[in-house]
């Protein structure tokens, strides 16, 4: 058995029902991120440009703002109704990575500001681990 079924199958032996809360929680913040990015999409590109590490044609940049928006709404809907759990933190890692590393987590001083980020980044690295529990869409489809 490879790793990756090691760590799939301790990750569904070892998931409490309190902690599905927290994904529902966690899917439901990235789905509504998602849309917060979708209603405003100049705060992202404007967020992307402010890095003077990033130089993007304007075609590449509304690319990137398209994809971060599309993925946070899709990923946080499979997040959260448990469906497809793993791939749907897989997806979102990078970008919320990216997140902490443009709001200045590796900068002094900390941005205090972008906590939620720090939180949905152990978040997402959590439930790519254990996966979808119990209380899931993934669970009732399997029954």
């Amino acid at each position: 058995m490879n790793l990756v079924h090691k760590i799939e199958r301790w990750g569904d032996t070892h998931h409490p029902k309190a902690i599905d809360l927290v994904r529902i929680a966690l899917g439901v913040f990235l789905l509504l991120k998602g849309v917060a990015f979708m209603d405003n999409t100049a705060f992202l590109r404007n967020m992307i440009e402010s890095q003077n590490f990033v130089i993007l044609s304007p075609d590449v940049l509304m690319i990137l703002v398209y994809y971060v928006t599309f993925a946070h709404m899709v990923g946080g809907i499979l997040i959260a109704l448990g469906i497809l759990t793993r791939l749907g933190c897989i997806v979102q890692i990078p970008i919320v990575f990216a997140a902490v590393f443009l709001t200045g987590f590796f900068r002094e001083p900390i941005n205090t500001e972008a906590w939620p980020s720090y939180v949905a980044l152990v978040l997402l690295v959590i439930f790519t681990v254990l996966g979808s529990g119990p209380i899931s869409l993934d669970k009732y489809l399997e029954e």
